[in-house]
């Protein structure tokens, strides 16, 4: 086994997983920011309030997303495939 390609398929895979994830924390990131603006502006301090919007965001970019998700999840894998003979090699 290649060591070397081991470690560069390790590292190709994690950076894939951020690439995937990013917009997904990033709207999270966002829907919590602006809804515990809203909360503490309005004086409700409901902790339940917060995982509504945060459902719904993450519902609709996941449909938005779909394509590019499923575009990029089938090349990574081709390509990990691809790989794998050269890392067992």
């Amino acid at each position: 086994m290649n060591a070397e390609a081991a470690i560069d398929l390790l590292k190709q895979v994690v950076l894939f997983a951020l690439y995937v994830t990013s917009p997904f924390i990033v709207l999270m990131l966002l829907i919590g920011l602006l809804t515990s603006l809203a909360q503490s502006v309005t004086s409700i301090q409901e902790q339940t309030l917060t995982f509504g919007p945060k459902i719904l965001g993450l519902a609709l970019l996941l449909i938005v997303l779909a394509p590019w998700l499923l575009r990029a999840l089938t090349e990574f894998a081709s390509s990990c495939i691809t790989r794998m003979a050269i890392v067992a090699g």
